[in-house]
Order: structure tokens, then C-alpha cells, then sequence
């Protein structure tokens, strides 16, 4: 067998191996979920930011001034 062969043989295996391993789809899964949150949540802060000022802060302020 020549050293081509037995390279072509590994790259093989290792590729097959590769294409079967499926233990990372499982974090992908929770990172692109993490992700959707995360931008759900930026969302609904950056929409409702002004509002919460207006009723917590300048009230709470209105009390102490």
C-alpha cells in the first residue's frame, strides 16, 4: 500500500466519521435558541425602554424632588 493510499484511506475514514458525529448539533441547537431569546429580549427593551423610564424613573424622580 502505498502512502497515497493509506492517506486517502484516513481522510476517508476520518470524513466518513466526521459526517456521522452528530455531538455538536445539540449545543448549535441551544446556541441559536440562547440567541432567538436574547434577541426577543433586546427587543422588547429597546421598544418598551422609553416607557419604563417614563413611568418608574420620572416618577420615582417627581417623588424626591
Amino acid at each position: 500500500m502505498t502512502s497515497f493510499e493509506t492517506f486517502s484511506t484516513t481522510t476517508l475514514c476520518q470524513l466518513r466519521r466526521f459526517c456521522s458525529d452528530e455531538s455538536g448539533a445539540t449545543a448549535i441547537e441551544y446556541a441559536m435558541i440562547a440567541a432567538g431569546v436574547g434577541a426577543c429580549v433586546a427587543g422588547t427593551v429597546w421598544a418598551l425602554g422609553g416607557k419604563v423610564k417614563e413611568t418608574l424613573y420620572d416618577k420615582i424622580a417627581e417623588i424626591f424632588s
